[in-house]
Parts: C-alpha cells; structure tokens; sequence
C-alpha cells in the first residue's frame, strides 16, 4: 500500500531520513563491490598477463582538488522507495502526447509552461501546483499548462545552484537529500493531475525523476555542449533548445539536428553505474527563442527569420518562446508585453508559435537568500529571477488562450470541412 503524502512542510524532514537510509544502504552496496573486485580482479589480471605493479606515488596526479567524495543515493533506489504514483504516469503519459502533437501540429492548442524561476520551497510549490491545475482546468480547451519545476539552476559564475544541490539553501549541499525530495515533489505535482517540465544541468539528475518529466529544456548556457546535445536524444519528454546567451539561433538550430540522430556515448543506468547509451534521437526537438543580453528575438521579424533558419535545414517551423529572460530584459512585468506581441502574431495566425513559457509565482518579484537565514525567506517569492504574479499569469493565461481560439477560428475559415 502506498505510504500517505508527506505534509507539504515536512517534504525536507521525510526526504532526510530516506536518503539517510539510503545512504547507509549505498555505502554498505559499495564495500561489498570493493570486496568483490579485490577478490576477483587479481584472477582477471592473471588471466591477461598482466603483472602486478609495484605501488606508485599518484600524490599531486589524481584528485589533487578534491576536498572529499561523497556516497549518493542511486536513481534505482530512489525510485524504489519513492515509487511513481499511477496518477502520475497517467498525467505524463497523456500531457507528452498532447504536447508531442502540439510540436508535430496535430493539436491546434498552444503549450505553455508557467511557474516559478526555480523551485526552492516545496510548499510554495505545491500551492502553485494547485493554481496550476485550476487554470489547467479552466483552459484546457485552449491550452496545455506545464508546471516549470526546476531544481537545478544554471549560474554564469557562482551562486546558489538549486533544490536539488543545496534543499536547505544554507550550504550544506545535502544533494542526496534534494534528488529525493525533487522525486517527491514531481510526484506530488503530477499526481494531482499537472505535468512538470524541467532543465537539467547534469547527466546524472534525469535519472531520478524518470517517468516524471513532460518537457526537458536545454538552456542557454548548455545549448552548445556536446554531450547536452546527444544526452536528450535518448529522452523520453518533449525536448526544446534555448538560443545561446550572445542570441545564437544558429547554436540552438544545430542543437535540433544533433538531438533528433541516434547516438552511441556514454551515461548511467539506473544504478548510477557508467554504461553505453544507444538512443534513437529524439524527433521532438525544437528551438526556443530567449533573446539575450543585447535585446528581445520574439518579433514577427524575429519568427520569420527563426522559421527560415529552421527550414533551411529540413526541420520543421515549430518555436517556442520564453517570454522572460532576454526577452524581457529581466523585468518580470515586460513578459506581460511579450504575451500580448505572441497572442497577436497567433490571432493574426502565425501557426510556428507552438509554446510559450513564462516565470511566475505565489508572489511578485525577487529577494536575495542569505544562506546564513534562509528562515528569514518571504514566503512564496522567487530567490533566483524576478517572477510575476498569480493574478498577472492569469490574465496572461487568459490572452493566450483567446488567442489560440481566434487562430483556430481563422485556421477553420481558411480550410473549411469538405462536406460529401
């Protein structure tokens, strides 16, 4: 039987004592993988010829700048005693077709993903999850609302790195205790019936929130790595690439490409352990458009021009638009003025615009953390970028999804049903 939901201020508590538990189970996994190896090794090298060679001094050679190494938690085990909710594979399950369609043009509605900056207060969270829900119910017909859920944060140079790295935003970096509570949370949210997205930084996370995830970003500051690049070729979730920081289409239309072939590389499985990945690549690829540091790219010039790009390349003329960030030159209000650009270039019929996001919160604006008093947090505010409103991502949800009405209307006029 399922263990009854954590109260939402006890997330953290319930999480600290699963990754307590697992981690003793690990460290315990680990010495008898370190017994075995030592016990069969020596066989193997026998076998191959190999002598034993004499000690080495590695002093200065490896590890020189690591200050300690840590057991972690392992996806496997997370998953087990955090197990996916069937309400939950219901609501990922159905929201990645929707959004699938969406992005091939089979659903005529307009994906939008609308939530907090970054997650750092899985009660504030779990509140916004049910403002979600209720605007998911209110506009269903219209739009497809996804909760942004991030726990990871990019950082141009160094500051706090996100839930899942830092949960108690004090420094401790209890990262065992924020991959499980980030699990916990995704399944909370989902189970009521709102689908995540969300923007992992490193090749590892994914893997604990499996199942769980409707629509994985690749940011701004990854779109040109890589391994970003062949690692969501293998994803399950919707995929999308961001512009790069200095406004690069081009980086996120490459990006594209790299993503919808197969690769072979190197990643994890479910036990944490390195193994060669096989994927498919993902065809649900497509670019976001961000702006940057020198100004906004969601125009009708800006479209046109992403679409030109796009089928240039054979790809299919499908953008999403981040209506924060260098679109709205880190002025939270100013993606009130994107929204109105986006719904009229949609109501004119402009049909490339398959998504929208947007940063919003329980409340307006920002504050900085004080890791020394994270206590001293206002409540239900962003610690990261500026966010608007709920009352002002309602209206904004309310335009959006005018919008989309009027671009169906027109759509309908244009081709209107064969009658036989």
């Amino acid at each position: 039987m399922q263990e009854a939901p954590h109260p939402a201020d006890q997330i953290l508590d319930a999480a600290t004592r699963i990754a307590d538990h697992l981690l003793d189970l690990q460290t315990r996994v680990n010495a008898q993988i370190d017994a075995a190896l030592a016990d069969l090794l020596p066989d193997v090298q026998q076998r191959l010829g190999v002598e034993r060679a004499d000690d080495v001094d590695l002093s200065g050679l490896v590890n020189a700048r690591i200050t300690g190494l840590s057991v972690v938690v392992t996806p496997a085990a997370v998953a087990t005693v955090v197990p996916l909710p069937a309400a939950s594979a219901t609501t990922t399950r159905a929201a990645r077709r929707a959004v699938i369609d969406i992005v091939n043009g089979l659903d005529d509605r307009l994906a939008v993903i609308a939530g907090p900056c970054s997650i750092h207060d899985p009660a504030a969270a779990l509140e916004y999850a049910g403002f979600i829900a209720r605007m998911r119910k209110r506009h269903g017909e219209d739009l497809e609302i996804l909760m942004r859920t991030y726990t990871e944060k990019p950082r141009t140079e160094v500051d706090w790195k996100g839930f899942a790295y830092d949960p108690f935003l004090d420094g401790s970096s209890r990262i065992s205790v924020g991959l499980v509570a980030t699990r916990m949370l995704m399944c909370r949210i989902t189970a009521i019936g709102v689908p995540v997205a969300a923007e992992p930084l490193n090749a590892l996370t994914p893997q604990y929130v499996n199942g769980l995830v409707t629509y994985n970003g690749v940011g701004a500051r990854n779109v040109t790595d890589q391994t970003a690049r062949e690692r969501v070729s293998g994803f399950s979730s919707v995929i999308g690439f961001k512009n790069s920081p200095e406004g690069s289409i081009e980086a996120a239309v490459q990006a594209v490409m790299t993503a919808r072939a197969p690769h072979e590389f190197l990643g994890v499985d479910h036990h944490g352990v390195t193994a060669q990945l096989s994927t498919t690549g993902n065809d649900t690829g497509h670019v976001i458009l961000r702006g940057d540091k020198h100004g906004p790219n969601y125009s009708a010039a800006h479209i046109a021009d992403t679409k030109r790009k796009l089928a240039e390349r054979g790809l299919p003329e499908v953008v999403v638009v981040d209506a924060s960030h260098g679109n709205s030159q880190k002025n939270h209000l100013r993606q009130i003025d994107v929204v109105r650009d986006l719904a009229g270039q949609m109501a004119a019929g402009e049909r490339a615009i398959r998504g929208v996001m947007m940063e919003g919160n329980l409340v307006a604006g920002r504050q900085d953390l004080d890791r020394r008093h994270p206590e001293r947090l206002e409540y239900g505010k962003s610690v990261t970028d500026a966010c608007v409103d709920l009352g002002t991502t309602e209206a904004m949800l309310a335009e959006l999804a005018e919008a989309a009405r009027v671009r169906r209307g027109a759509g309908a006029r244009a081709h209107p049903p064969v009658h036989r």
